[in-house]
């Protein structure tokens, strides 16, 4: 399954909060798409995923928007 999760205009630390909150929900196997505008989220999320066991899938970037793509692996 995949979710898309829409954190602009949130700042640090509420975009790895609410994609825990997220992950946390999600079976193993299932891709959140995370949006943030943040300009720490980038690095913010790469460094929780690496932390947590979970697969970065992909980067997107638009303008400010940072997309980064998570399946949940454990």
């Amino acid at each position: 399954m995949e979710k898309e999760l829409d954190l602009t205009g949130l700042y640090c630390p509420m975009p790895i909060m609410r994609t825990r909150e997220e992950i946390d929900k999600a079976q193993l196997g299932d891709v959140l798409k995370v949006k943030a505008d943040d300009p720490a989220a980038e690095e913010d999320l790469k460094r929780w995923a690496s932390r947590s066991g979970q697969e970065i899938v992909g980067i997107m970037k638009e303008g400010e928007v940072i997309t980064v793509t998570i399946r949940r692996v454990k």
